[in-house]
Parts: C-alpha cells; structure tokens; sequence
C-alpha cells in the first residue's frame, strides 16, 4: 500500500545531502538487538553516518551540507520506519550538529578540523551543573550532571549546557547559561537508560568532574535558542531551536507509526477480509483513520519543516511551529493506539514488532517538548492577533 506521505515525499524537491535507505536497511536488521542491549549497534551508526545525519547540519567550511530541515525530517521518518531507535539518534545528531555551528571557528576546527562526519551527544535542557570560570587558562571548569544523552555509546563529542558561576564580584548578577563541547573521552558515561520505548537509544546519564574546557569550545546557550540572523549566516542556523525541534522528534514517532500501520495491516486485515462482513467493518474503520490520522500528521509536520527552510524567522512561526508539533503528535498516538486496540493478540505481544513500534510511538511523544499545554497558551496570544489583523 501507498500512503498519502509516501508520495508527498517522493515528490518533493531533494538536495540529496541524506541516503537514508541503506541505513533504514541496516537499522532495520538490528532493531532487536538494539532493544535488547539499549543502544543501536556500531554497524547501525556507522551506515546513519555515511547516509549524512551527522554531517547534515555541519557548515560547509568543513564540508559538510548546511541542509534543510524538510529533508531531515523525510530521512528520518524513513529511518525510523525501520527501527525507531536508530531514527531518533541520526535526526539527534543531526540536529547537534546545528547547535554546534554556534562555536567559536576554532572550537569548530577541532570538531570538524579532519571530517564533517562528526557524531555529537548532548544534554542541553536544561542547563545544570556549574561553569567556574579560570581567567587565567581563559575557560572554564565543568562540573555536574546531565540526563538523557541519547547515542552518546556512538558519540565523539558531547555537548552540556551549565551555568556560569559567576566571579565574587559579580555575585549580583544573574548567571548566564554556556553551552560546551566536550570530547567523549572526557565524560563519564552512567548506564541508566531502561525506558520502556526507544529502548535503543542509549540515553543515559553522562557527568563532569571538573574538566577543563577552552573558550573557543564553547558559546551562550540563549544564541542557540534563538538563532543567528545575521546577514551572510546560512539559513540553518537562523532558526531558533523550539521552531522545529519538537517536529523532528514527532518524525521519529510517525515513522514508527506507520511501520505499526503496515504490521497491523499484515496481521489484521486479511484476517477481517476472510471473516463475516459485520465483524470486518469495525477494522476497516480503525485502518481507514488511522491511516488518515497519519497522512494528515505527516502533512501537518513536513509543512513546518518547509516553511522553517525558507523563513525560519518569520512572525509567530515558533508559536505555530510548537502548536503543530504538539497536535501532530495528538494523532500519531490515536492513530496507533486505535490499531492497538483493534489489533487483538497481536498487538500483546511483548516480543512482537508491533508491540515496539507502539511503545516507541508513546515514548517519542512523551517528550517535554511536545505537550499541547504550553503550546496552545503561546499560540493563543499570537494566533488571535492573526485573526484580529484578517478581520480589520
């Protein structure tokens, strides 16, 4: 079967910075073992790496593609159509690499300096631990600890964000948050990850203590979250971070969606067709919805995606941007959980591919960034100035 999102991908315009069906190919043999050992294998991140997650976002300076978010977001929901874990670590990297075009040109040197091809963990939100600043080395001390650094087992660098502990001087004054890059070597990895989806992921704890980071290695997290217009910068890194970042996490969970749809539709559907009509009708209506819950998020995600690679900065796009991240990822858990209540047996079993597929869908969209709450309330204020100005 096609879906609605099938050829809207097909159709749409390419750079071609991302080969994202060999690693979906790989993800794919590997998605068990990675549910059971809690990270995805070093075959899997080798083949994200060489389709472009890690260089996507990466200055071309240092060769890489300075690419575009509606492309991402179409690689990773294939990606992750194979195995979930495996998409939400490529789109991760992706995305750390954008953050990480923030550093200072040197501090990009020594990320980027020999290859673009450069996989970054991080745990940025929110900022804990402490920065001391040491004048005299011109950085900063790094202390603390930091959750859900997801694929750092793969990772060459980490980034952290922490507050800078101001000098006695300036006790008064509000610490400003950093954001610093740290070579993995140097972070003590804490095997916690146990979630219950995205099992794969490996995002565990990773903690500092005391190390030394240079000036050049970091920069104000508020410039990260707010994107940099300045003219001349290229347009990825003019968006601020909320604009799209909920949407990329909700690319994982539709990929997993739809790989549920298709699952379901293998075990189900022909079941129904063989069956008396009255009984089948029930399950024609929960693939028909679900199905069109899936199409209509897909539409509704992509298009965020679009609009953030040709205005990142227009007028209350963040406030859409977050509203739509939010209702999209509404009706990819109706969706699945639709299926898995029509599902039967099928959907039960813990071992079962479908089971997965669901768990990962529910733990994708758990993330702090996707609740409608926050998102509706900012909406609000900048969509009932819209309609006000179309009544005038």
């Amino acid at each position: 079967m096609t879906e609605l999102t099938d050829l809207i991908a097909a159709d749409a315009p390419r750079c071609g910075l991302l080969a994202p069906a060999p690693a979906a190919a790989v993800a794919s043999l590997g998605a068990a073992d990675a549910e059971r050992e809690r990270h995805i294998s070093a075959r899997t991140a080798r083949a994200l790496t060489e389709a472009g997650f890690a260089r996507h976002f990466v200055p071309r300076t240092w060769g890489g593609g300075e690419g575009g978010f509606a492309e991402l977001f179409d690689a990773t929901v294939e990606v992750a159509g194979s195995c979930a874990s495996a998409g939400w670590c490529g789109v991760l990297w992706a995305g750390h690499g954008r953050f990480a075009a923030f550093l200072p040109e040197e501090g990009q040197r020594d990320l980027w300096g020999r290859t673009p091809d450069v996989r970054i963990s991080a745990a940025v939100i929110p900022p804990t631990g402490s920065a001391e600043p040491e004048p005299e080395a011109d950085g900063w001390r790094v202390r603390g600890r930091w959750r859900f650094a997801s694929g750092v087992d793969h990772a060459d660098w980490v980034l952290v964000a922490a507050p800078e502990r101001p000098a006695d001087a300036d006790a008064g004054r509000r610490a400003r948050a950093l954001v610093f890059a740290v070579p993995r070597a140097e972070v003590e990895v804490i095997d916690s990850w146990n979630s219950v989806g995205l099992r794969g992921t490996g995002s565990h704890e990773i903690a500092l203590d005391g190390v030394f980071v240079p000036r050049r290695r970091s920069f104000e997290m508020a410039a990260m979250m707010s994107g940099d217009a300045t003219p001349g910068r290229p347009a990825p890194y003019a968006a601020p971070a909320q604009l799209v970042g909920g949407v990329l996490l909700v690319a994982v969970a539709l990929g997993a969606a739809r790989r549920a749809l298709r699952l379901w539709s293998e075990l189900v559907l022909g079941k129904a067709a063989t069956g008396a009509a009255s009984a089948a009708v029930p399950v024609w209506e929960a693939f028909a919805r679900s199905s069109a819950e899936l199409d209509a998020a897909g539409l509704l995600l992509r298009e965020v995606a679009r609009r953030a690679d040709v205005d990142p900065r227009a007028e209350g796009a963040v406030a859409h941007g977050q509203r739509d991240a939010a209702v999209g990822a509404e009706l990819v858990v109706a969706a699945v959980d639709r299926l898995f209540r029509t599902g039967g047996s099928h959907g039960s079993d813990a071992a079962g591919d479908f089971q997965r597929a669901w768990r990962d869908v529910h733990t994708a969209t758990g993330h702090a960034a996707l609740r409608l709450g926050p998102a509706a309330e900012a909406y609000a204020r900048v969509g009932t100035a819209a309609l006000a100005a179309e009544g005038r």
